[in-house]
Parts: C-alpha cells; structure tokens; sequence
C-alpha cells in the first residue's frame, strides 16, 4: 500500500506536530506502507521521510526541479523523482497513491488536499481522502466544511468523504472500509 502524505515545509508552533508526524511515519513504516510525499528535507515534511527511512520504510519523494534547485530536496530517500512542475509533482504523487493524508501545513498542503479531495468529490478517482488531526489543527477546517454543507454547496455524504483520523490504524480502518460517496455528475 502506499500512501500519499502532505504536509508542512516548516514544523510549526506545536511541539506536537512534529512529535505525532515522526510518530505516524514510523506506524506506517512498520506496517510496510510505502510512503509518497513532496520530496522536502525541511518542516513535517522531513520528519516524516527521516522517520519512516529510521524505521526502515520506503519513502517516494516527487519533487520538482525548481526546489531541487532551491536546495530543499531530500537526497537519502528510497526514491527521489524529479518532475518539471507543481502540476506534474501533484499529478504523478495522485497516481502513485492508493489513498491520501494531509497532516499539518500552511497553504500549499491546504492545496494539494483541496485538489485531490475535489477530484473524489468529482468522480475522478475513488481513494480515501483523510488529515491526520494533531493537536485538533484540522478542527476549523472541518467546522468550516460543514458550514459549505449547511449553505448547500455540499452534499453530507461529500463532506464525510474527508475523513479526520488519529493515527495510522484509524487510517488502515477508514482505508478497509471505504466506500467513496457517488460522483457529484456520474
């Protein structure tokens, strides 16, 4: 199995982001799960790869040149892909995936999740779409999707289709017993 991770360039204020993120990749490292990510050396982003690679997990980093170019890339992984673009970057991390996770980031890992979680919303894959909630730092966004429910713009069943878990067997559960909910147009 393999599981696409996004998360943050920087740590963050909470000790505990870090902690529950090194915490996390080890679970999924010794439960043989493969992990894909941005391919960064910095914030949650390295913790992760370093975490799982400690604990003797694969790790796939896609990244695009420009940030290899910038310094930022991960150099010991199990696999490093370069790409030329974000667009491709998020592309080839979609199709490795058989489902995704978003743990804490600012404004690009708030993207990505957007993206993939409105391309199941759209039918055009069927994957698990979850965020690992440390520390409740997910809780707004999920307070706001709600609220998007409530003003019509999402059915409830699109709205449980982004799922808050707390660790790595919660997320093996979610991935045992997922039915993706019906194409917005199928």
């Amino acid at each position: 199995m393999r599981v696409t991770v996004y998360a943050g360039s920087s740590a963050g204020h909470q000790p505990a982001f870090a902690q529950e993120t090194a915490v996390f990749a080890r679970e999924l490292a010794g439960a043989g799960v493969e992990i894909v990510y941005g391919g960064g050396s910095v914030g949650l982003m390295g913790v992760l790869a370093d975490s799982a690679l400690a604990a003797g997990g694969k790790v796939t980093g896609v990244i695009p040149q420009s940030l290899v170019d910038a310094e930022v890339a991960h150099l010991a992984l199990t696999e490093l892909r370069v790409v030329d673009s974000m667009h491709e970057r998020k592309d080839t991390m979609a199709q490795l995936a058989d489902c995704f996770v978003a743990l804490p980031g600012g404004l690009g890992t708030v993207e990505e999740l957007f993206e993939v979680w409105a391309w199941l919303i759209l039918g055009h894959h069927a994957k698990p779409v979850m965020l690992l909630n440390i520390d409740g730092y997910w809780d707004r966004l999920l307070d706001l999707v709600d609220g998007i429910a409530r003003a019509g713009f999402m059915k409830p069943e699109e709205c449980a289709s982004l799922v808050p878990v707390a660790n790595a067997a919660e997320l093996f559960d979610v991935v045992a017993s997922w039915q993706p909910p019906a194409p917005r147009w199928g």
